[in-house]
């Protein structure tokens, strides 16, 4: 039994695999903090809630923070006897190229996500993750990554919003019902959503011309199908793609071994 864990800067998400369907997936707040003690007994109790008896064999993970790693490992031989792959580390295979700069470290979440979006759609793609950063990667024809575009994440901008400016308030994300804003609030509101609506669409217009073809646009992360609410800007959303690349990469290495 395969148990994928995605690390971001947020959230981490845990992900029970079974070789054919996930079983049961938990989100928590990413904290370095959080010992290998915490984790299992964290995941263990919700195991246990959900009636889950299961004997975790294999891990992978991919991870954004590094010094969340050390204690993940840890659990890992403590509690599982077992020794996890992760992304971005020599003996992690990846079953795509990665054509970018010399030097470059790629964020694995990105190469994970690059992995998923080829296994599911091909290639010619541009996937967008709306996370702490909103990012776009291109998948070319082969499935190899060849770089992408990175800006601020929506909830960082509205954050720094709130921050920066001692008369703005904290304010959720919501599609608003006019563009002109009518208080505060709404403003903001507009601001940012209008303004990531153009955002996506202008970067992928400008993608797609300097490839000179046609590309799908993939969508991931929360806020996704926000956005895609009036506007189609995306040709399809998925919810799990990370954790669904991580279960492609676990089983090249396995059949590489």
């Amino acid at each position: 039994m395969l148990l994928a864990i995605d690390c971001g800067n947020t959230n981490t998400v845990f992900a029970i695999w079974d070789g054919e369907q996930f079983l049961a997936s938990w989100r928590t707040s990413t904290e370095w903090q959080r010992t290998a003690d915490q984790y299992y007994v964290w995941l263990s109790t919700l195991m246990k809630l959900q009636s889950l008896d299961v004997t975790i064999t294999d891990m992978i993970i991919s991870s954004t923070v590094p010094r969340v790693v050390f204690n993940l490992r840890v659990m890992a031989d403590r509690y599982f006897n077992t020794r996890p792959l992760v992304v971005g580390k020599p003996d992690c295979l990846l079953p795509v190229d990665v054509r970018v700069d010399q030097g470059t470290a790629v964020g694995p979440d990105r190469l994970v996500n690059t992995v998923a979006g080829h296994d599911l759609y091909g290639g010619d793609l541009i996937m967008v993750d709306f996370g702490t950063a909103t990012t776009f990667d291109v998948v070319d024809r082969d499935g190899a990554y060849i770089g992408g575009v990175i800006a601020p994440g929506v909830n960082l901008s509205l954050e720094a919003l709130h921050q920066a400016a001692a008369a703005l308030p904290h304010v959720d994300i919501s599609k608003p019902q006019a563009v002109i804003g009518t208080n505060t609030v709404t403003c903001m509101q507009s601001g940012v959503f209008w303004g990531y609506v153009g955002l996506v669409r202008e970067i992928c217009a400008r993608i797609k011309a300097e490839r000179e073809r046609e590309m799908r646009v993939i969508s991931t992360g929360g806020l996704a199908p926000l956005f895609q609410q009036s506007e189609a800007l995306f040709d399809a959303f998925e919810d799990d793609l990370t954790i669904h690349g991580l279960t492609v990469i676990h089983q090249f290495n396995k059949d590489a071994a």
